[in-house]
Order: C-alpha cells, then structure tokens, then sequence
C-alpha cells in the first residue's frame, strides 16, 4: 500500500501538469476557436480541481479522532474521491458533450491549426511525465496484482484516481490530435465536433468507473486479505487463546482500519488473565500492521459464534426479500 508522503507526491505533479496544460489549452482554444481544444482545455481545469480536491480530502482524513469520530476522519479521503468522480461526470463530460454537439450543428473552420498542434505535442509532454509519476507509484502499490485488480482492491484512491485521470487524459489529446488534424486535412470542420464528443464520452465512461470504485470504498470495505490473516494469526499463536472463531474488519481509511475477533479462551484462566492475553495480541497486531487503528476482542464459543452468524445471514436475506416484494 502507497504511503501517504508518496500519495501527495502524485497528486501534487498532476496539480502542477493540469494547471499549465489547462492555461494553454484555453489560450489556443481563444486562438484558433477548436471545439476539441476547448473540451481539452476543461478537461484539464476540471482535473486541476479534482487534484486540490483530493489534497483536501487528505488533509481531512489525517484529522486527529475526536468524540464524534471516534476512529479519525479516514472516509474524508472517500468522499472527495467520489466527488471527483461526480464532476469529471458532471463538468469535464458535459461541456465536452455540448461543445462537440454545438459544433457538429454549426461547424466553423479551425483557424491557426498549428496553435493547436504545438499546444498539443507540449500538452502531452507534459501530461506524460504526470502520468509517469503516477504509474510508478501505482506499480510500486500494486506489487504483483494486475492493473484492475489492484484498482479493486485498493483502499488508498489517490494514486488510482490519477492514475487514471492522467490515462484519460492523453487519450483525450490523442483524440483532440486526431480531431483538429482530421478537420484540416478533410476540410470537414464537423470532425472536430466529433473528437470533442469522444473526448465526451470517454470521460463519461471513467467518471462512473471511478464512482463506483469509491463508492464500494466509501459505504464500507473488509480490509484486505493479508491483514486479516495477519490480525487472526498474531490471535492464534497466543497460548492463552484455544480458538479463534472469525476475523471481521473494516477500512476506515486509507491507512485506518478497525477489526473485531471472535475468540474461546483456555477454561482455566482468570479476567486478568484473558485482559494481559487481548493486550499481546493488540500489541502484536499493531506491531505487523500499523494501519489497525482499533483492535476488539470477544469472548466466544465456536458454537454461539457461529449462531450469531447464521442469525445476520437470516436477518440480510429477509432484508433482501422484504425490499423486493
């Protein structure tokens, strides 16, 4: 998992890319009336919000917990991520779609087309080295996972997010590219339109890909697999601990995770004795895995463990039948 000092890193490069790219793009667009370099030029301002979006989202997760927030402000971080996702939707998909149309029903001529052609080649310079940074420290997350998997069962956003807005948007350039040179050398100002309404729907089509990612982070995810494992076998290699029953955690944020264990303890032992045992395994669960930010520990036998579970698999499933009837 990214650390956070490399997460800001990331978002900070696409900051400083997205806001020059977004100037320049806007200049041409002024210059030479490009419907896909104005899609281009939004594009980019809406990503330059999303990144301040997401340092705030950030700052506001790393909040010290409180008493109304008991375990910090680590889903901060997810709701910004999710409304990142709502205005590359909202602004970035929409305007790109209106100005693509509005040109295609009233096509004008693009004027000075080299403008755009050197705005561009520099805008996916710049883009590129962006996008590098983010997919080394993607890769570096992700370890041997493939590129979706990792996505899925990522639990920071920040690094993903850029990762994939950065794709997006030298894909968006490419477009934009083909669109003003397939305008000019077919005298058929109406494919620039067409470009524009690409660039439309491909951030569309990642605007709900990102809301769905978050989303799932946001209402609440089980920590990953290795975590888990780690907190039950930190309680197992307890001698005072004859069995452990069941691990249930959840991602609080992306560095903050709380987790509750089913345990039966040995007969013989006193309360003092099962409280000095629950502060080892607290204390060896925080020693693999700092992100544990809570650690619970119930006393139970494997046979109520397992009616308590067969009672919340009975209550969910007549949730589910009560709301489809």
């Amino acid at each position: 998992m990214a650390s956070q000092s490399s997460s800001k890193i990331v978002v900070y490069a696409a900051l400083v890319g997205n806001s020059l790219i977004a100037v320049t793009k806007f200049i041409a667009a002024g210059l030479t009336g490009s419907s896909a370099m104005l899609s281009e030029g939004v594009h980019s301002l809406v990503d330059t919000g999303n990144e301040l979006l997401l340092l705030y989202g950030m700052h506001r997760a790393g909040k010290a917990p409180d008493h109304n927030h008991p375990f910090g402000y680590g889903r901060e971080l997810y709701f910004w991520s999710f409304v990142v996702a709502v205005l590359i939707f909202a602004l970035g998909s929409g305007v790109s779609l209106y100005e693509g149309i509005m040109h295609m029903l009233d096509p004008e001529p693009i004027e000075s087309p080299m403008i755009n052609y050197v705005v561009l080649g520099l805008s996916i310079l710049f883009e590129s080295g962006s996008w590098y940074v983010a997919l080394r420290a993607f890769r570096k997350e992700k370890g041997k996972l493939g590129y979706i998997e990792a996505i899925k069962l990522s639990k920071d956003p920040t690094t993903f997010t850029v990762l994939v807005e950065d794709t997006v948007a030298l894909l968006g350039l490419f477009l934009a590219l083909g669109g003003v040179f397939a305008a000019q050398a077919l005298d058929m100002p109406v494919l620039d339109g067409v470009a524009s309404v690409m660039i439309g729907i491909l951030l569309a089509m990642t605007a709900l890909f990102l809301a769905r990612e978050s989303k799932n982070l946001l209402v609440g995810e089980t920590a990953l697999p290795q975590v888990q494992q780690a907190i039950e076998a930190a309680a197992n290699a307890d001698p005072a601990i004859r069995t452990v029953n069941g691990v249930v955690t959840s991602q609080m944020g992306a560095h903050q995770v709380i987790a509750a264990i089913s345990a039966e303890f040995e007969d013989h032992l006193s309360t003092p004795e099962i409280e000095a045992c629950i502060a080892r395994v607290e204390a060896k669960v925080r020693e693999s895995n700092a992100d544990v930010v809570a650690l619970f520990v119930k006393p139970q036998t494997p046979a109520m463990w397992e009616e308590r579970r067969r009672q919340a698999v009975k209550k969910m499933q007549d949730e589910e039948a009560k709301a489809v009837s």
